[in-house]
């Protein structure tokens, strides 16, 4: 398997959602908060996570069973794009605490443990990475 555009654009947002998302969690905690850099980190952020979720539809391939060309990773496409949803119902009735948890839930959902799974060792991802380190 070789990096397709579609992949590139996968990769290169997931990346970036990994790397900007804890600016934003952060930016709204402690005792100096700073609004203006959590929203506009947020917003980079869900911009991210929209094309990663939606790239992801149109990526093939990987092990374990198949459906219509869908594997079981594919399930967090729709669960990632439904929490960010309900991230945005949950600001716009003032709901913050919701609306943190939710962000917080996705990011390490979605950032974290799916990412974590990419490393896996018969992924393409993890395949090139481990190869690389000559760990396989």
């Amino acid at each position: 398997m070789q990096i397709t555009p579609v992949i590139a654009i996968h990769l290169a947002a997931a990346l970036a959602a990994v790397a900007i998302g804890p600016v934003a969690l952060w930016a709204r905690q402690g005792a100096t908060q700073r609004p203006r850099l959590h929203r506009a980190a947020g917003y980079a952020w869900v911009t991210l996570m929209v094309a990663t979720a939606v790239s992801a539809i149109f990526i093939t391939g990987g092990p374990g069973p198949r459906w219509a060309g869908f594997g079981l990773i594919h399930l967090l496409v729709p669960v990632t794009l439904g929490m960010l949803v309900m991230a945005f119902v949950y600001l716009a009735r003032r709901n913050i605490v919701g609306h943190r948890k939710t962000m917080q839930q996705v990011y390490i959902g979605a950032c974290v443990v799916a990412g974590g799974f990419t490393l896996l060792p018969d992924r393409y991802l993890g395949h090139s990475v481990w190869s690389a380190m000559g760990v396989i």
